[in-house]
């Protein structure tokens, strides 16, 4: 009874260590998104005083204003390439991970080997082999361009995604579907795709803050443009004489908000769909 009694204070004192640790640390990770905020509110003569304000004493919707005048279309973009990028990764990801789980097609390991590198290649030296080639195409500064390129990025990481989570589907069930005669095409559609929600809400997602949050390609392939993303926007901001620094950060959390949204309202499924395939029954 000694032992327990004893035991227990510790415990607790345990449990508080480890929930302090846990606050300070997440309030260190999270303190440049505060400050975000708090210098979108901040007027630009207050920018560089010493020591700056914690908080917006004298605050002022400028940046804001700026960010409704000047950077809805670019966030209208960013939506468009966004949701087009999403199509076409899940369209050409999808098809691809279930014909390497469960068709096991010649050379499907080597493919796999080959989406591995892929991922390693570094963005800008797919954006000059992209430029060139949309030189010739008459593609550059074009949203279908942009989406085209971002998926570039996605692909590779759906495919395994989706690997690994239809490695897990029963054969049983495409087996039966087989017996009453579906296709290949039929039982993916009707019986794979439905069951693999969890896959297709992680790589969306993944697809959509890839795309939303890219620079390289944006500003290698749409510079100048008169459809640019939401990147762009921001970095116009930003020049020699003029740095609207309440102007830049409001527009960095307007644009932080949909992503937000999104990772919140599908964490369930990104948690579900990301460790599928890590244990096998």
């Amino acid at each position: 009874m000694t032992g327990i009694a004893l035991s227990t204070p510790q415990r607790r004192t345990g449990t508080w260590v480890r929930t302090t640790v846990g606050v300070l640390l997440t309030a260190a990770m999270l303190f440049p998104v505060y400050w975000m905020i708090n210098v979108s509110f901040t007027r630009d003569q207050d920018m560089r005083k010493s020591p700056p304000d914690l908080f917006p004493v004298h605050g002022t919707l400028e940046g804001y204003r700026a960010v409704f005048d000047q950077q809805l279309p670019y966030l209208g973009t960013s939506l468009v390439i966004g949701l087009g990028t999403v199509v076409l990764t899940v369209a050409l990801a999808a098809p691809a991970g279930y014909a390497l789980a469960k068709l096991r097609p010649r050379g499907g390991g080597v493919l796999s080997f080959l989406l591995l590198v892929a991922q390693m290649v570094p963005g800008i030296i797919m954006a000059m082999g992209f430029y060139a080639i949309y030189l010739q195409l008459g593609l550059l500064q074009s949203v279908p361009g942009l989406i085209v390129a971002d998926s570039t990025l996605a692909v590779p990481f759906a495919v395994l995604i989706f690997t690994a989570f239809m490695s897990g589907i029963p054969g049983e069930l495409i087996q039966a579907a087989q017996m009453d005669g579906a296709r290949a095409l039929r039982t993916f559609w009707s019986i794979v795709l439905p069951m693999s929600r969890n896959s297709v809400v992680t790589v969306s997602l993944f697809a959509f803050l890839w795309s939303w949050s890219d620079f390289v390609f944006a500003s290698t392939l749409a510079n100048g443009g008169a459809h640019e993303p939401i990147t762009l926007g921001i970095y116009h901001y930003i020049g020699n004489n003029n740095q609207q620094w309440n102007a830049i950060m409001a527009t960095a959390v307007v644009a932080s908000l949909p992503a937000t949204v999104i990772l919140v309202l599908a964490q369930r499924y990104v948690a579900a769909g990301v460790t599928a395939g890590a244990v096998k029954d």
